[in-house]
């Protein structure tokens, strides 16, 4: 049996080159079968992409979704939705940051708001995913792993047996040319035509229910747009609902009374003012004191001090020496110079 299955697969692999590179003629099939090849190829191109794509368009970022394969590959599939949603990103985001401001802030209060909308909203899109991957993705699944790959299965056997059809046929050819009335090999000519018509109706068989089962798919795709319509109804009633809490928000916060700003001065503040080698001192009436009240000087003095010099240089006034002072010192000091 090993033999003759080898010599089998030797028959098919010379019939393939003479047909390639020598020129022979193999059985041809019908214009019907031929059309049913290019739909059915053509289909199994499109079930692959539309798997693809779909899952393109329930997980967008293309680095989250290999590091959750990779994640899913080491850990399994324990964790139902680790695929980080955008509009729950941005929801937590929102939420963190609106409590860090408080109660008390308006803005605050409207950004938890609209953060726990957008997580509603990342609710709702992996509420989406599933009804996707369950109602469209999985019976495409279905498609490609089973009922494509048998009609291509098919397919294949069916051309490796046309090829041993017509390696025998061509054999038989050349010995009655060779030896007129050799009927040597008829018996395992009709074998070989038995076993290629069966194949061939398989395949004819195969590919015909598949095309005609548009009932089905179309069933699958309108489950897909009944799935996105649900899920945009449900988003736009969310953000909706955002919408008027935000407003509502928005003309209290314009109501409210606001407070005027009072500006402070320093005296007010209980700063210490620091000198380079004096203890920290209050400034008071032109003098320092250690401890106990003190008034606010640099507001309070009552003569105000002259403006400081302009850094233009202006003509001297009463000759070279007849300067007058130019600056109000703030306390008593002894010059060097």
């Amino acid at each position: 049996m090993a033999f003759a299955g080898l010599k089998k697969q030797i028959n098919k692999a010379n019939q393939y080159v003479s047909e390639k590179i020598g020129g022979a003629e193999g059985t041809k099939f019908t214009e019907e079968y031929m059309e049913m090849e290019r739909k059915i190829d053509l289909t199994n191109e499109l079930v692959e992409e539309l798997i693809v794509k779909t899952k393109e368009y329930l997980q967008p970022n293309p680095a989250s979704r290999a590091k959750l394969m990779v994640s899913t590959k080491l850990r399994g599939t324990g964790k139902t939705h680790a695929y980080p949603q955008p509009e729950g990103v941005l929801g937590e985001t929102m939420v963190k940051y609106g409590g860090d401001l408080g109660e008390e802030s308006p803005f605050g209060q409207s950004l938890i708001e609209a953060g726990e909308s957008l997580k509603q909203l990342a609710d709702i899109k992996y509420a989406l995913e599933d009804n996707v991957k369950q109602n469209f993705l999985e019976p495409l699944t279905q498609l490609q792993t089973k009922d494509l790959k048998d009609v291509l299965h098919h397919r294949k056997k069916l051309q490796g047996r046309r090829l041993d059809y017509d390696c025998k046929k061509r054999k038989q050819i050349r010995a009655s040319a060779l030896h007129p009335g050799a009927h040597a090999t008829e018996d395992d000519i009709k074998l070989a035509e038995d076993k290629f018509e069966e194949s061939f109706n398989l395949a004819s068989m195969g590919m015909f229910n598949l095309l005609e089962n548009d009932v089905e798919q179309i069933s699958q795709l309108a489950a897909l747009a009944e799935a996105f319509c649900e899920y945009h109804q449900q988003c736009a009633e969310v953000l909706q609902s955002l919408t008027e809490r935000l407003l509502e928000q928005k003309a209290e916060a314009a109501s409210r009374e606001r407070q005027p700003y009072e500006p402070k001065k320093l005296c007010e503040l209980n700063l210490p003012v620091m000198h380079d080698d004096i203890s920290p001192m209050v400034e008071s009436g032109g003098a320092f004191y250690n401890g106990g009240p003190a008034h606010c000087a640099l507001f309070t003095t009552g003569a105000p001090a002259a403006p400081l010099p302009s850094p233009v240089r202006s003509p001297a006034r009463g000759g070279p020496n007849g300067r007058g002072p130019c600056c109000r010192a703030l306390y008593d000091f002894d010059p060097e110079n």
